[in-house]
């Protein structure tokens, strides 16, 4: 695995092609073809997270592939694209930080400065460290005897433990253990993401009509499923568009040092009180006059103060500057 192209690719002139060329179709990931992404959007009012007018700005477009986003320590963002992952610095500079990512999709930095990820290659399935170079190591590759199938997101918590998902549920690895099964329950269980002080665990839950939550006690079993948010996206059987025909898109998520609850869904990134009420939508969403939605697939404060919230998927990544901060710890 080669960790050495580093060559910056400065994406202005092509913004600039994509916005002017506005009737082009550009790849937006899964192979599909939509409408260009907007070179903005502009952010309404959210109390504590967003001022109305603010500019929602496009970093980088016609990317393939983007998600498992994760701030660096200086606040630069890394992305996953196709089979490699993207940096995109803090002077919105697109390069190469890790050449082949085994299919890498969801990431997220340990209490060792690894950077942990879920791997989705078919027949080499697994959690592992993906960097530094020197550390890569295979930390869990099946459950039971079992291979993993189409692992999806994960949450790292302070001990060092890594919850993750895949079709057949939500697992948990200790620190030095073996891995579990926690959920099983939810079918096609997608985003994960641990409230600020680890006591919560929040839940996607694509084909319901509730974010689910869950406590966690210290040895980081769970217990108490509840239903904790209302999403304002929901499925609409039937609808001429497929992605609303097949789900309510509730992909990743993201938390803040507040603990409100950024998610990711059809209707662009919904954010939520720590108590569940919604107070808003970040209006990341563009194709809907053709039936083609494309909006973000995960999110992840970054910047070096933690103060910009980016927001990723169809191929793109969007950032907006909020009042709102993210956690101290990058964990994801």
């Amino acid at each position: 695995m080669s960790f050495h192209s580093r060559a910056s690719l400065r994406l202005t002139s092509l913004i600039a092609v994509g916005v002017l060329i506005s009737t082009s179709s550009l790849a937006q990931g899964g192979g599909q073809q939509g409408a260009s992404p907007p070179a903005s959007f502009t952010a309404t009012a959210i109390p504590g997270v967003v001022a109305a007018g603010t500019r929602i700005e496009l970093v980088a477009g016609d990317l393939g592939r983007t998600e498992g986003p994760v701030a660096m320590p200086d606040g630069s963002m890394l992305v996953s694209s196709r089979n490699s992952i993207l940096k995109a610095d803090l002077s919105d500079n697109i390069s190469t930080f890790i050449e082949d990512s085994n299919q890498t999709n969801a990431m997220g930095w340990d209490q060792r400065g690894r950077l942990i990820s879920v791997q989705r290659a078919r027949g080499n399935e697994k959690v592992g460290v993906l960097y530094p170079p020197d550390q890569v190591t295979t930390l869990a590759d099946g459950f039971q005897g079992q291979p993993f199938n189409s692992l999806n997101d994960l949450a790292l918590d302070a001990r060092g433990g890594v919850y993750f998902t895949d079709t057949q549920g939500i697992y948990y690895l200790p620190p030095g253990g073996s891995v579990t099964r926690i959920i099983d329950e939810v079918p096609r269980p997608n985003g994960v993401i641990l409230s600020p002080d680890e006591t919560t665990l929040y839940v996607h839950n694509k084909d319901g009509v509730y974010m689910l939550a869950f406590d966690v006690a210290p040895d980081g079993t769970i217990s108490n499923r509840r239903n904790f948010a209302r999403y304002k996206s929901v499925r609409i059987p039937g609808h001429d568009d497929p992605s609303w025909d097949e789900d309510n898109g509730a992909d990743g998520m993201a938390v803040d040092s507040e603990g409100r609850v950024y998610a990711a869904t059809n209707s662009g990134v919904e954010v939520f009180s720590p108590d569940g009420e919604l107070l808003g939508v970040i209006p990341v969403q563009w194709g809907a006059e053709s039936n083609r939605i494309r909006k973000p697939q995960n999110v992840a404060f970054g910047g070096p103060d933690r103060r910009t919230l980016y927001m990723v998927g169809a191929g793109t990544i969007y950032k907006v500057r909020t009042l709102s901060q993210g956690p101290q710890r990058p964990t994801k």
